[in-house]
Formats: C-alpha cells, structure tokens, sequence
C-alpha cells in the first residue's frame, strides 16, 4: 500500500522518492529537481518533453529564472494576477535548475504556483517539485489515486483522511503554459488561464 501520511509523504519527496498528490488541474507526479530522471523513466517519457517546477508561493520559484529586472517585474506581475492557478510561465533558466528537467532545451524551466490547498500544503514543506501530469507519456492524465496506484505502484500518494481535509478543486483542464520571448508571451497550450496582454 503506498497510501500515505502528509508528513510520510513531504519526508520521502524531501528524500528524492517519486510522489503524486492532487493540484488545481490534474494530478501530478512530483520529484526533487535534482531526481527529475526518476519521473522521466516512471513515465517513458521523451527528454522533449520537459518538466514543471511547481513551488508553494512565488518567491520560491524566482531564483530558478533569470531575466533583466524589466523582465522580472513583467513576469511577477503576471504571476501576481494568475498564481496560485493554471498558468505555467516558460521562462530562461538560471543555472539552479538542473538539466534533467529539460533535457532538450535546459535554457528554460517552466514554472507553476498552483490553486490546490493540498499541493500548496506539500510544497511548502517540501520546497518546489519537478512535475508532470500522473499519466504514462502520450495517454490521458489519471485523475483518482486508485488510478494512479494501478499504473504507479512504487509512487507515494496520500491517504484519503489526508485528501479529505483539503477541498477537492481539480479541474481536469490542464494549465495553460505562455513562453517568454522578445515579443512578449507566446501561447504554446492553452489551457484553463487565458493570459491576457
């Protein structure tokens, strides 16, 4: 059984475990950064594929980026008026962020604060979490734990008593993911956040 405390849970994500909890749009796989493989292998996923760095408040996720401070004040006024919620910012990488996320392309990290209580709750504690959606690579996103165990057996999920002290807000819709260029934002999913301007 892989059913676990909140505590159990945020120690063995602390301790470089895979581990799943809900968030504001679909369930997410979650790994230490520098554990990002982990999730890579889980889900046969292709390194084309990069990974999200979901974070408890804003100010966690900044020192993963770098930008001119013009860039930064755009970018925190748009987290501002979208975080916690279904927008993830594709953003230049500073060198924290470790190559594994984004094989492909590490000079980006896509990063996330979401509207979920229980994601919140964990990433608080735990720091931010390379993410992805809880699903094998190119089949539909899972969406209870029981799902999540069938095909994730070695995963840590929480206990229901766990999941009911937080309001369930899941959506389904995954978030909307704008990239950052020199002409502003560029859409490449939307999603459930229409960014505007």
């Amino acid at each position: 059984m892989t059913q676990v405390s909140m505590s159990t849970l945020v120690a063995e994500a602390e301790g470089g475990e895979v581990v799943s909890f809900p968030t504001d749009t679909v369930p997410a796989l979650a790994v230490r950064p520098d554990r990002s493989e982990l999730i890579f292998i889980a889900k046969k996923r292709p390194p084309d594929k990069p990974l999200i760095l979901m974070a408890g408040n804003p100010a966690d996720l900044w020192h993963f980026v770098k930008g001119s401070d013009t860039e930064l004040a755009t970018w925190q006024e748009v987290a501002a008026k979208y975080w916690p919620g279904g927008l993830t910012l594709v953003l230049p990488a500073s060198d924290r962020v470790p190559a594994a996320m984004n094989p492909t392309d590490p000079t980006t990290i896509g990063v996330r604060v979401p509207n979920s209580e229980v994601a919140i709750a964990i990433l608080s504690q735990t720091g931010p979490l390379a993410t992805t959606s809880a699903n094998f690579s190119g089949k539909p996103p899972l969406k209870t734990v029981g799902e999540i165990e069938a095909e994730f057996p070695e995963c840590l999920t929480l206990h229901p008593s766990e999941l009911e002290k937080f309001p369930p807000v899941t959506t389904g819709v995954p978030s909307t993911v704008a990239k950052w260029t020199s002409n502003g934002w560029e859409i490449l999913r939307q999603g459930e956040v229409r960014l505007e301007g």
